[in-house]
């Protein structure tokens, strides 16, 4: 089991040539065992990129998140109480992006991998991530 942050969902649906070949490989294995963990925030993350047009798609919203589901293992993580906890200590100097802290403190509290290419979270200390 992985989780994935945001951006790793968009380019695996839209520009899988984007990805890592070690990021590519371990979605691939997740799909194919125990899934991918696909935190709620990213819906949020995902529906506000096509709100704001910096994500066009030719389908409208909902019918990308179907799609996405249906072609991947994802299994949907909602914000838990350990989850908040930690997210709301994460990164409080370096990172105030609340998405990237749930996303996250999800991994950490689930003791799994976090597919990224976010430098800042590949950085972090206490955190297995994949790129």
């Amino acid at each position: 089991m992985i989780v994935v942050d945001t951006h790793i969902i968009i380019w695996h649906a839209l520009r899988p040539e984007m990805l890592s070949q070690k990021a590519k490989d371990a979605i691939d294995t997740a799909n194919n065992t125990d899934g991918i963990i696909f935190c709620d925030i990213s819906l949020w993350e995902i529906a506000m990129l096509i709100h704001k047009k910096r994500l066009i798609l030719d389908v409208d919203y909902l019918k990308f998140i179907e799609l996405v589901f249906d072609s991947n293992q994802y299994i949907l993580k909602g914000i838990s109480p350990e989850i908040a906890d930690l997210s709301s200590n994460l990164f409080a100097k370096d990172n105030k992006d609340p998405a990237d802290r749930i996303i996250t403190a999800t991994a950490m509290v689930e003791k799994t991998k976090l597919v990224t290419a976010d430098n800042k979270l590949q950085q972090s200390k206490n955190l297995i991530t994949i790129w």
